[in-house]
């Protein structure tokens, strides 16, 4: 009982203190009257004070080309909606001009006067509209390019700070001008606290002190236990409503971030709205307050994410497949991480506001700059110690993938580089990078826990033996494996989508694409050129981009199409591994077309290449290319397939693999055989298998003349039908061939699902009937053979041998 009441008191003090700003956020859009569009001469003195504000280059700074760059799309804005407003006016004068027809011509009766009075006003009216049409497209036109010199700008501004160095934190040069600008600097903060100090006593005040006291209480009860609470609610609701599985696991994670977020969140902006209920803070206190508290937000989100991830005290609610004790290792590395984030932004956003110089800015960069690199090498460093301890305990530790690999490599040396930039005065590049990995390792955390969340949720939803997709098969017919190939494209598309969308935020900082970092480097190789080919870094790194994009995306799809998809459709392993490669031979050829397009190669650059390929195809490369076409007619008639039984050339075996140029066939002994496409497709071929071939099992069974012919063809029936390997249709047979040399022949044939099985199960029935005649005292045949004897001749043996030749038992 005492916990509903809490509960219940939290919610209050929390609702009673969001009431107000939800009926100043209600309103606000009330109180802004509506916006009526700029004329262009308006538009035109905006676009003249954008300009003016970013003449002098030696005051931009990032925040001035930001707000410049924002105004100046503001202003493109208006001049297409003022050209998509006009635009409809001056048709509607047409028409009217339409409608009224043009004037007389010279002899013809005179018009009315009203009438040539109307048609010279719309006239005149149709020329103002053209006028201020033309000149809000002209404006238009300006903004993009004012924008486009203002992205330029703030490359500049970026790369002449991430450039810039200063004096090295060990050197006396750093500390001297720390101490020479502390007076400043430290009469700037008091000036800052002193106002911070007045606000707080305004919001003392009787008349805002009820509510203050309310928000604060509420924002103390949600530090308090407001998390454990809510927390421990929402999990059990979660517990008791979802399935178990992955699905449960990855919804657990995500509420665990959303209950961190809300709460620590909450609270910060309680305080917020504690002291500035009254509206205390001036428009410079509240432009510096409330960015904080939306990056409390951002923090929180971290350190929620590292809690969800982690699961010390839950590890099977754990996503990441790691060890117990290297989540114990890592556990306050995501809380002191969010702290880290929580101190750049304070000190940036306190820097800025109060003017700071640039020896205080470059020591405060310093500061957290080491402070976060400092931790995610403590981090790396620790996970090393966890992978040592698992190895000396005997145990191996789970495989890693690839790309954690590549996330631990790129943390190592972005460490290293912030602490290393920090000594040798590249702050601004320690500063750059250490937030940059603050970022990317927020955006990669939120990516895998939504991804997770997508998968499970599609697998969940969609599964053959869930509520919701028994009722899909119900209701709409569906098959239980449409529903599992239906789950695994759904999954992939909503993966593939969320990648997509975080990609840009990590190859964007400030604002800014890739294409923008490497503008220097295409400075430096302007003018040159290979023949034709103009060399454009940009181009070779797009280019490179591409290819490696191209190909991840052609691997990953082949290998979701081969283990995921199609092993859940009713195609055969042949056809599964012929589409594939299929797809893997297209997807080449269009990573290659994309690749020639970023290198903006156009078919005059490339024309001499395709003249010498000509030539050498019609020499040297005859055979590949005649080989490589073969493999492809070996994929789409499919004479022959992977798994398919094969004999070519007294080479019989399985074939395993289909490439480009030629097939791999298994043989009995394991070995592979290397043949040419072209082979299987001009010579004679013996596929075995092709049309599901049966094997057949054929024995040849010699009898003694004297045998009962009809209790061996019974006996020899009996074992034939009765086998487990054999077939009953075709009917295995017993028939009696032929009567040669005093024995009877006797042909036993049965059938078998596999070839490849016929050689086993013919052992199998030999060593069965010949145990089954031996107890039925009916032996076979004895194999005859010819004993050759000298007799010595009388009265002259030595000298005249007679020989004689007898059958014998191989005695």
């Amino acid at each position: 009982m005492p916990i509903v009441l809490r509960l219940l008191l939290i919610l209050l003090i929390a609702l009673g203190g969001a009431t107000p700003l939800c009926a100043q956020n209600a309103q606000g859009p009330a109180q802004i009257p509506q916006a009526t569009l700029a004329s262009p001469d308006q538009l035109s003195a905006q676009l003249d004070q954008i300009k003016q504000a970013i003449t002098d280059k030696g005051k931009l700074t990032d925040t001035l080309l930001s707000d410049a760059r924002a105004r100046a799309t503001a202003v493109q804005q208006q001049a297409d909606q003022l050209t998509a407003s006009l635009t409809p006016q001056a048709e509607t004068l047409q028409a009217k001009l339409d409608v009224l027809g043009p004037p007389p011509e010279k002899g013809a009766p005179a018009e009315a006067p009203e009438v040539a009075a109307q048609r010279k006003q719309l006239n005149k009216d149709k020329s103002d509209l053209a006028g201020q049409i033309a000149q809000a497209k002209t404006l238009s036109l300006e903004s993009q390019q004012l924008v486009t010199q203002i992205a330029a700008l703030r490359r500049e501004l970026f790369q002449a700070q991430i450039s810039q160095r200063t004096a090295s934190p060990l050197s006396m040069a750093f500390w001297q001008g720390l101490a020479q600008s502390m007076p400043d600097d430290r009469a700037n903060v008091a000036l800052l606290g002193k106002t911070v100090k007045g606000a707080l006593a305004q919001a003392w005040q009787p008349a805002n002190r009820l509510p203050f006291i309310a928000c604060l209480l509420a924002a103390v009860a949600l530090l308090a236990g407001g998390r454990r609470l809510l927390e421990h609610k929402l999990l059990e609701m979660a517990a008791k409503y979802l399935p178990s599985g992955h699905l449960r696991r990855s919804a657990m994670a995500l509420l665990i971030t959303l209950c961190t977020t809300f709460t620590y969140g909450l609270a910060v902006w309680l305080i917020y709205l504690a002291v500035n209920w009254g509206g205390v803070y001036d428009q410079d206190l509240d432009d510096l307050v409330r960015p904080i508290v939306k990056l409390m937000f951002f923090a929180a989100t971290m350190a929620g994410l590292g809690r969800a991830m982690l699961s010390v005290k839950h590890p099977s609610w754990r996503l990441p497949p790691i060890s117990d004790d290297l989540a114990k290792r890592l556990w306050p590395f995501p809380t002191m991480l969010a702290y880290s984030t929580l101190l750049l932004g304070l000190i940036e956003r306190v820097n800025n506001d109060i003017g700071a110089s640039l020896a205080t800015a470059m020591a405060a960069n310093a500061l957290t700059s080491t402070l976060i690199g400092g931790l995610i090498g403590a981090a790396l460093i620790r996970m090393g110690r966890a992978r040592r301890a698992l190895l000396a305990r005997g145990e191996a530790p789970a495989e890693r993938p690839l790309w954690v690999g590549l996330l631990v490599a790129c943390a190592f040396i972005g460490s290293l580089l912030t602490l290393l930039g920090v000594l040798t005065g590249y702050i601004a590049l320690a500063f750059f990078v250490a937030r940059q990995m603050l970022s990317t390792g927020f955006l990669i955390a939120a990516l895998y826990v939504l991804m997770h969340l997508i998968n499970d949720l599609c697998e969940s939803l969609l599964s053959p033996d869930s509520p919701t997709g028994a009722r899909m098969q119900e209701t709409f017919g569906i098959a239980p494996a449409r529903l599992e190939q239906s789950a695994t494209v759904l999954s992939g598309v909503g993966r593939v989508f969320l990648l997509l969308l975080a990609l840009p935020l990590v190859l964007a900082p400030y604002g800014a694409g890739p294409s923008e970092l490497v503008d220097r480097g295409t400075r430096l190789f302007a003018g040159r050129s290979l023949g034709t080919l103009t060399i454009n870094p940009s181009n070779i790194f797009n280019a490179m981009l591409v290819l490696a994009i191209g190909f991840i995306v052609v691997r990953l799809l082949k290998r979701w199409l081969g283990k995921q998809l199609l092993p859940k459709t009713s195609l055969d392993v042949g056809m599964q591994m012929s589409i594939v490669t299929l797809l893997g031979y297209v997807g080449g050829i269009l990573v290659f077309v994309l690749v020639l397009g970023a290198l903006q190669v156009d078919v005059q650059s490339i024309a001499w290449v395709a003249s010498a390929l000509s030539v050498g195809i019609g020499f040297g490369l005859q055979a590949i290319v005649q080989n490589f076409i073969s493999g492809l007619i070996l994929l789409a008639e499919r004479p022959v397939k992977v798994g398919d039984w094969i004999s070519i050339s007294g080479v019989e075996g399985d074939i395993r693999r289909i490439n480009v140029r030629a097939t791999e066939i298994q043989l009995s002994d394991r070995s592979t055989m290397i043949v040419p496409n072209s082979q299987l497709i001009t010579q004679n071929v013996r596929n075995v298998t092709l049309a599901n071939a049966l094997g057949r099992v054929q024995i040849r069974l010699p009898m003694p003349m004297s045998t009962d012919a009809a209790k061996v063809r019974q006996i020899v029936f009996d074992i034939l039908r009765n086998y487990s390997g054999t077939l009953n249709t075709p009917s295995p047979s017993v028939q009696l061939d032929s009567l040669d040399a005093g024995s009877l022949m006797f042909i036993c044939t049965a059938y078998v699902s596999n070839p490849r099985d016929a050689s086993n199960v013919k052992s199998d029935l030999l060593f069965e009937i010949i145990d089954r005649l031996r107890q039925a005292d009916l032996p076979l045949t004895t194999p005859q053979d010819m004993v050759v004897r000298t007799l010595p001749q009388e009265g002259n043996a030595a000298a005249n041998p007679m020989t004689t030749v007898m059958p014998g038992n191989g005695t």
